[in-house]
């Protein structure tokens, strides 16, 4: 969450300015290509995050002891 703090700071025009310096940099016909390989890699991003929450929650799940009936005849 500390990279999306800045970026609540741009507006408009500095969005403006980024487009055009996109633009200059790589050139009309290249930013789909460019857009395109970004939103994969979001969308593999995701995929591995929700992989990996999914892989620990096994773990912790399988590392919490189970109840024995020697714990509830303590109580």
């Amino acid at each position: 969450m500390l990279l999306s703090f800045p970026l609540a700071f741009i507006g408009v025009p500095e969005g403006i300015i980024v487009v055009v310096l996109l633009v200059l940099l790589f050139g009309a016909k290249k930013l789909p290509a460019l857009a395109r390989g970004v939103g994969e890699s979001i969308v593999e991003f995701k995929k591995a995050r929700t992989d990996l929450d999914a892989e620990s929650e096994k773990t912790e799940a399988a590392s919490k002891p189970l109840p024995s009936s020697d714990d509830k005849s303590a109580s």
